[in-house]
């Protein structure tokens, strides 16, 4: 396929990645030189008896904001984690007992299972995604759904489901793990995003995050509560009479310092590009593949694409062309990112005969 300009800031970012012919961001983002030179400094560091707790603290709050800034709301809104599963649950905590969750078919478990198992006898109904706004009804207490689903790439009409949410006042969660950072998001739609970091973020696994609205927060109990949800953790590590962050920082759970050292400037390199062209880019890749497989464009863009594949054949000629990809629930999945081009596409179609 033709080469397609770029700008010189998505050359720059696409030169921080030295892997080749790995279409498989959706399932774990590869470092950049950046991330990289930032853990082996800390491990040199803490490996001669100089660990930095300042510089990790540094680390986790730059960290929040970027992030914040990425889905554009304000950092008080935004609180750090480890897992997203541990996020939903919290999200659970304000729903009162009884109370309808919807979910799509085959959601990814994380955003399922914290429902299922709340405690809180809670109804979990499914629907289809293409047409879940239709499926909200007044006793519906909440609508959560990624916004991209992890095994078929399928990319939601969130526009549609928050607002047949607000017609019936459910609040919504949206995990956008396998959207930022190739898709545009903006957190202040929904009543909590939670996205973990490790997959189109290019992070160290262990940093999540979750935004939450103010209604939301009212609701929500800080039952994951240890010192670093403290307003001042440092003075929060000792005894039961801490006073709780005013904000979002008051659902934080005490961060991996060192996933946070590599997440910061991770978080930076996508920050600073245009997040239009970014997700041109990787859509505009994704088409091509498509495309060069005679498949039909989906309703939505998205940079995820995958096939049926029930025994694995297709996904095996992948791999045997030296091509990182994966499977999930019996399709073949390819993911093209910033750091891909359009030799991977080359790469990927002639692997599979085309």
């Amino acid at each position: 396929m033709p080469t397609i300009a770029h700008s010189a800031a998505l050359d720059a970012a696409r030169r921080e990645f030295a892997g080749r012919d790995y279409l498989a961001a959706c399932t774990v983002g590869l470092p950049s030189r950046a991330t990289r030179r930032a853990v082996i400094a800390d491990l040199d560091a803490a490996g001669a008896g100089r660990p930095d707790l300042a510089a990790y603290c540094a680390a986790v709050e730059r960290s929040r904001g970027l992030f914040a800034s990425l889905v554009a709301v304000g950092a008080e809104r935004v609180a750090i984690g480890s897992q997203t599963s541990v996020a939903a649950g919290l999200v659970a905590t304000a729903l009162p007992h009884g109370a309808e969750v919807l979910v799509p078919d085959g959601e990814f478990s994380s955003m399922v299972l914290p429902f299922v198992h709340s405690g809180r006898d809670l109804v979990v109904r499914t629907a289809p995604l293409h047409d879940l706004a239709a499926h909200v009804r007044p006793r519906t207490a909440l609508v959560a759904f990624s916004v991209v689903q992890s095994a078929t790439g399928e990319v939601a009409d969130a526009g549609a489901i928050v607002a047949a949410a607000a017609a019936h006042d459910a609040l919504t969660l949206c995990d956008a793990t396998q959207a930022v950072g190739w898709l545009p998001v903006a957190a202040s739609a929904f009543d909590a995003v939670v996205c973990h970091a490790y997959k189109w973020l290019c992070a160290p696994r262990g940093v999540s995050f979750l935004t939450v609205s103010d209604r939301l927060a009212a609701r929500m109990t800080p039952v994951n509560a240890g010192w670093y949800a403290g307003d001042d953790p440092w003075a929060s590590c000792y005894g039961g009479e801490v006073e709780l962050a005013p904000d979002a920082r008051r659902f934080d759970v005490s961060p991996a310092w060192q996933a946070f050292v590599g997440a910061a400037p991770a978080l930076a390199l996508f920050a600073a590009l245009d997040p239009v062209e970014l997700h041109a880019h990787a859509t505009g890749l994704a088409a091509a593949f498509r495309a060069g497989l005679g498949m039909a464009e989906p309703a939505r863009p998205s940079a995820i694409v995958t096939w049926d594949d029930p025994d694995g054949s297709e996904l095996g000629r992948l791999m045997s062309a030296g091509i990182t990809a994966s499977g999930r629930s019996g399709r073949a999945r390819v993911a093209f990112h910033v750091f891909n081009d359009e030799d991977d596409v080359d790469l990927a179609l002639a692997a599979l005969g085309h």
